[in-house]
């Protein structure tokens, strides 16, 4: 074999090996990979079906309830709301009428969360949830 044969050989397997590598970090992220939802998106049934994402708004007053360790309590944007279900700690932030974002899937006719996040400053809100809520009221 000549010279730039093993030269064209080195160049398509090192192109190989890149598409490879580039096709499972492309993989990995999708996997990893979670949507922002608020309850109107879920109302119009844009959620991801099967797939783990977060949930966003705020904690509707009087909805949270507890039975010994589960917790449910509704999610509300202004205008719809959708009843969480929740096992596990609480952040200390987390109140009735303040930011949340639980992260889970749908099942049945509410969401299963398994993390809960509370919003840590009063202040501030994500983007995405102000656009969202700001939509949402506009309704």
């Amino acid at each position: 074999m000549k010279p730039r044969h093993f030269r064209l050989f080195g160049l398509l397997a090192m192109l190989a090996l890149f598409a490879l590598a580039g096709g499972l970090v492309l993989k990995a992220f999708r996997q990893n990979l979670v949507f922002f939802v608020t309850p109107s998106e879920i109302a119009r049934g844009e959620a991801p079906a099967g797939a783990r994402f977060r949930l966003g708004g705020l904690v509707q007053a009087g909805s949270v309830q507890r039975d010994g360790s589960n917790l449910s309590f509704t999610i509300t944007d202004g205008a719809q709301a959708v009843k969480v279900s929740y096992r596990g700690p609480l952040p200390d932030l987390f109140r009735e009428g303040k930011g949340v974002v639980a992260q889970g899937r749908l099942a049945g006719l509410g969401f299963v969360a398994d993390e809960v996040l509370a919003k840590h400053d009063e202040n501030y809100m994500p983007p995405e949830a102000t656009a969202a809520m700001k939509q949402a009221s506009a309704r």
